[in-house]
């Protein structure tokens, strides 16, 4: 396999990121809508608060991808202008979006938990959206430390590396499978979305760990920082329904 890895319509080369990425959001944006109930909130309501989550997590992508990658800022700053306008993470997208979210209903003033809704679209899109991480290769900034395991994929500098696109895509089939057996019990509003947010956050904690980033801080990157933070606020928020019995 070469990476990139193009897809072909007619004559028309479409690069897998794009591809993905588009199909991501189409999808996961189709199951929202699909999610939102009549009585989720008011009409008017409900549209200020997806257009809110979408504008933070813009933002969220986009300002942690570049403290991601901060020391670019004095090795090749072309490269984090580049950053700035192309690069996004998925950590910057869900704490973002949660921020615009949190922000906009202290405004309107709706109590009641909006979160359910978007964690099976969060669990779909990012997976999709991963495919396209892995099939883009090394300029995606996605893979994994070298490895010697015989699943180690060489995404074109000859270096076998751990594949951790596709170690995130496993995990999420996983964790939406675990979150569909467990909603048999009851739960309270928003206990999905938190737990949905805890387990992400551990993992790409401890899966960020086999990357290749740029440590600013007690060998933690931006990323793992941002998550630590996050599941520190976020510490007594584990819902019983999932807690193993």
């Amino acid at each position: 396999m070469t990476f990139p890895v193009y897809f072909w319509l007619g004559s028309l080369r479409i690069h897998p990121h794009v591809l993905f990425e588009s199909l991501a959001y189409a999808v996961a944006l189709r199951l929202v809508l699909r999610n939102v109930r009549r009585d989720w909130v008011e009409a008017e309501q409900g549209t200020s608060i997806i257009v809110a989550g979408m504008m933070g997590a813009l933002l969220g992508a986009k300002m942690l991808a570049w403290l991601q990658h901060i020391d670019l800022l004095w090795q090749y700053p072309q490269q984090l202008l580049l950053l700035l306008l192309q690069g996004k993470t998925v950590v910057g997208v869900l704490l973002g979006g949660v921020i615009g979210v949190e922000i906009t209903k202290k405004i309107l003033g709706v109590n009641r938990s909006t979160g359910d809704v978007f964690v099976y679209p969060l669990i779909v899109g990012t997976a999709i959206g991963r495919i396209g991480c892995f099939l883009t290769g090394l300029s995606d900034q996605t893979y994994g430390i070298p490895t010697s395991l015989p699943w180690g994929v060489d995404f074109g500098d000859g270096i076998p590396r751990h594949p951790t696109q596709l170690y995130e895509i496993i995990f999420l089939i996983i964790l939406m499978i675990f979150l569909h057996l467990r909603s048999r019990y009851q739960r309270q509003e928003g206990d999905l979305f938190k737990f949905y947010l805890i387990s992400y956050l551990g993992f790409r904690f401890l899966i960020d760990f086999m990357k290749p980033d740029f440590r600013s801080l007690l060998g933690l990157s931006a990323i793992q920082i941002a998550c630590l933070i996050s599941l520190f606020c976020y510490r007594r928020n584990i819902p019983k329904m999932f807690q193993i019995r």
